[in-house]
């Protein structure tokens, strides 16, 4: 339910078992997360403005979950000066259509995703090879078909900056798709990876459902360019994130943080390319 918040001392996560749909959680000042099914969507700005973006759209069907969170955090009627994509996967915008259009607002996403948004090109279907686990072997059925945007989507800017959302900046992390973007707030340090690496192992149902906490690289069964993939992870882990909240999974801080995504970014080829990792 969107009621059942955690919080944790000083922004540190307090564990959860489950990934019920609607857990919504402050992790940083201004910075909010929402699980909706298997992804996290991330609410940035102030409650009491519509100073405020959404970072990804969730699953086809979150719409409701979505608005109804949007309601109970922000205001009734509330909406965002914009939405901004990590990349265009079907699980992070699964609901941008309806939600665009009924908050009448922009979209922003990266100029080498925008082929994917706007119905000209598809992303390669899920491959089944690179990993056994359940989610990874249901790959090749998940939707793959670019959705159409039309001239509600644009790029963003050519100099990282964020329109409407000073301090932060947006910076190009591709690999998983060409397009995919990080955000990331200098203030605090604050980082929104998307999937440019994630906090689960997100090929393995019961990893899933668990949740337990690992970080890993992007999810293998979409992932189309394993160096750029990695190049991105050491991008990320030369800025030194205070906290991360990814894709998948759940936020990552302080010292755990950093131990764990240095040892990705020094040994990501054993740990996240298929075929090589633990």
């Amino acid at each position: 339910m969107v009621e059942n918040m955690t919080y944790g001392t000083d922004y540190h996560y307090i564990p959860v078992t489950s990934i019920q749909s609607g857990s919504f959680e402050l992790i940083a000042p201004e910075v909010w997360t929402l699980t909706v099914q298997i992804v996290n969507v991330v609410f940035i700005g102030a409650r009491d403005t519509n100073r405020w973006i959404l970072v990804d759209a969730g699953m086809p069907g979150s719409a409701d979950t979505i608005l109804k969170a949007v309601n109970e955090r922000f205001g009734e009627g509330s909406r965002p000066a914009a939405i901004l994509l990590t990349h265009g996967h079907f699980d992070h915008v699964g609901s941008i259509v309806e939600l665009a259009g009924r908050w009448d607002v922009p979209v922003m996403a990266h100029p080498q995703e925008l082929p994917y948004l706007t119905g000209r090109l598809a992303y390669p279907p899920g491959d089944p090879t690179v990993s056994s686990g359940l989610l990874a072997q249901l790959s090749p059925w998940y939707p793959n078909e670019p959705i159409d945007l039309g001239s509600r989507v644009s790029a963003l800017p050519e100099d990282g900056s964020i329109p409407g959302m000073p301090g932060w900046e947006w910076i190009h992390t591709p690999g998983h798709t060409p397009g995919h973007v990080s955000l990331f707030r200098e203030a605090d340090r604050v980082l929104i990876a998307g999937d440019a690496f994630v906090t689960v192992k997100q090929e393995s149902l019961y990893s899933v459902f668990t949740q337990e906490l690992e970080i890993g690289g992007p999810p293998q069964y979409f992932t189309m360019n394993w160096q750029e993939a990695s190049d991105s992870v050491k991008k990320l882990e030369a800025l030194q994130p205070t906290v991360a909240v990814t894709g998948h999974g759940k936020p990552a801080y302080k010292e755990w943080l950093g131990v764990h995504l240095k040892r990705l970014a020094d040994e990501f080829e054993r740990i996240a390319v298929p075929g090589r990792g633990d």
